[in-house]
């Protein structure tokens, strides 16, 4: 009777021990099924719409169960306006094939496009999407690329520019002339000013050396500066301000951002809420939408922001039907 409960012991002793490595290889295998997911993100410059465009894009990643370090590798590369790193850049995620890339601006959509036709690519902060050949129509990309467009709702910034400044009739435009999304800008820029009886002066830069230049060109020759969504130009906003400002010359801005640093007005994309619409998208895709069959998407409700700062500067007086605008002041 002894040895028999001798035994018996040992068997329950190893049937726990067995159960126990079972419960183990079990836990292993189910943390072993979830896979991380690997996504690059290329952005021509640092500013501030491309940053938030990318903060809103990631926090709707962390928002959906995607955490660095435990199932989401994020591999960040900026190549501070330089068209040779973009290119380089592009080539490393192209080898490494990342599940998505995001790129962030034209020129970064462009330079991954041309490294990689496979890859999942999610565009955002680009104006027009079939006009930089990323894709065959908005409706239906056709490529390996969608996202969301930055296209600027123009005539209502016009619009703005004329309650603000209803003595305006020139208006000076800085952008990269090399930039695909800044042409478009302003050909569109071209078409809603003439319509509303305004000139366009046009005052083209290469690189971020050429701002100042460019905006001492304007002073004398035109009643309002509008600055477009050009990366270049957005970046140097503080050198353009600083011109205008002395000049009190009043600058539209195409996006919040300007403003925040002393443009006096825009009604314009919430980047941040773009970059979040994007990562929506993204979510799609990593979970196998195809991005050829998604709709280029854009934004529907825009910002109306006005610096407080800068109209007392100028001495303009905001009409009553603005008072429910957002209201900024330059620190």
């Amino acid at each position: 009777m002894k040895r028999f409960m001798a035994l018996l012991s040992i068997i329950s002793l190893l049937t726990v021990v067995l159960a126990g490595c079972g419960s183990t290889a079990a836990t292993t295998a189910s943390n072993s099924s979830e896979k991380t997911v690997k996504v690059g993100i290329i952005q021509i410059v640092e500013h501030p719409a491309l940053d938030a465009a990318r903060k809103g894009f990631l926090e709707t990643l962390a928002a959906n169960g995607y955490t660095e370090g435990k199932n989401l590798t994020v591999d960040y590369k900026n190549a501070q306006g330089d068209q040779s790193s973009l290119n380089t850049i592009a080539q490393q995620f192209a080898s490494e094939k990342p599940n998505l890339v995001l790129a962030i601006a034209t020129p970064s959509a462009q330079a991954i496009a041309a490294a990689s036709s496979t890859i999942p690519i999610l565009i955002t902060a680009v104006t027009d999407p079939v006009a930089a050949k990323l894709v065959t129509s908005n409706e239906k990309p056709g490529t390996n690329i969608t996202g969301t467009t930055d296209m600027n709702p123009l005539k209502q910034q016009f619009e703005l520019l004329k309650k603000l400044v209803p003595q305006a009739k020139k208006i000076g435009v800085i952008y990269n002339a090399g930039e695909v999304n800044s042409q478009v800008q302003v050909k569109m820029a071209k078409d809603v000013a003439a319509a509303m009886g305004l000139q366009i002066v046009e005052a083209t830069i290469a690189s971020t050396a050429d701002v100042q230049q460019a905006a001492e060109s304007l002073v004398g020759k035109v009643d309002v500066v509008y600055v477009p969504t050009d990366n270049m130009v957005v970046s140097a906003a503080p050198t353009v301000l600083q011109v205008t400002n002395k000049a009190k010359i009043p600058v539209i801005s195409g996006e919040s951002s300007v403003v925040d640093k002393g443009a006096l007005g825009t009604i314009g994309i919430n980047y941040e809420n773009l970059g979040k619409q994007t990562g929506e998208m993204a979510l799609k895709v990593l979970k196998g939408a195809k991005p050829q069959d998604m709709a280029i998407e854009s934004q529907k409700d825009f910002d109306t922001v006005i610096n407080k700062t800068s109209a007392a500067l100028l001495g303009i007086t905001i009409p009553d039907d603005l008072k429910n605008a957002k209201f900024v002041e330059t620190k």
